[in-house]
């Protein structure tokens, strides 16, 4: 009963919102272009499930965000971890970071379009490019955190660069480093779908854009909804992983 209550009360202010902008669509702007009921947001939603478009441009973005967060994150999170360790390293590499780092990954869009033309590889490459400076600030930061006492363990038994790395380590950037990838997962998709509102003519973010030149507000309203959706599956899935991952290395998450 405790968890009904807790759930009830969790949904009382979006289903208020709901009923308001359901009042709102069909009363006071009942002709409007730009807003449509979240009823008929729903049967959009449900056509659109139905002819497949949903999961096509669906399957798009996410292969694409997943393809440029490995890239992107997996380099910056070694980069991050070999610059955490070796501070003489971080100090050379410090100028080139910061004046990389705060580039707009959007900005990168004219000049992947040149290299890659149109299609995933030039999204993959801006979402890669998003992805890697969180990845490898956060990861840094993690790596210059670990205890001293766990890298003399490691120095006194005398483990390879690889071994420490794997064994002493990762283990206790854990938590930290989860946090990082939370963020990186979070920048990929909406990178992606910005990438695909700007430039490239596939994915969920197209579909917006199809959607409102077509004057549909409803079709357009259930995109963003399905893409909220999909962002919250994507954290509670990276949660999950979190919790599994640290409690194979023994780790409290």
């Amino acid at each position: 009963m405790r968890a009904l209550a807790n759930l009830a009360r969790a949904l009382a202010v979006p289903a208020l919102l709901l009923g308001a902008l359901e009042w709102y669509a069909r009363v006071v702007a009942r002709n409007s272009d730009a807003l449509a009921p979240p009823t008929a947001a729903v049967r959009a939603f449900g056509a659109a499930a139905l002819d497949g478009t949903l999961w096509q441009a669906t399957a798009f973005t996410l292969g694409s965000a997943a393809t440029g967060l490995a890239a992107g994150a997996g380099a910056g999170m070694l980069a991050g971890i070999a610059l955490g360790l070796a501070p003489r390293l971080a100090r050379m590499s410090f100028l080139s970071v910061e004046v990389l780092r705060p580039v707009p990954s959007v900005a990168l869009i004219p000049l992947a379009m040149l290299v890659f033309g149109f299609g995933l590889r030039m999204e993959v490459s801006v979402v890669a490019f998003a992805t890697f400076w969180p990845m490898l600030v956060l990861s840094q930061a993690a790596a210059r955190q670990v205890a001293p006492q766990l890298l003399e363990v490691a120095a006194a038994l005398e483990l390879s660069p690889g071994a420490r790395v794997a064994k002493i380590v990762l283990p206790a950037m854990v938590p930290r480093l989860f946090v990082a990838l939370r963020l990186a997962i979070a920048v990929a998709l909406v990178v992606a779908v910005t990438v695909e509102i700007a430039a490239n003519p596939n994915g969920m973010g197209y579909a917006i854009m199809i959607a409102q030149q077509s004057l549909d507000p409803a079709l357009m309203l259930a995109w963003l909804f399905w893409i909220g959706v999909v962002g919250y599956v994507i954290n509670v899935a990276a949660l999950a992983l979190q919790r599994c991952v640290a409690r194979r290395m023994g780790v409290a998450p």
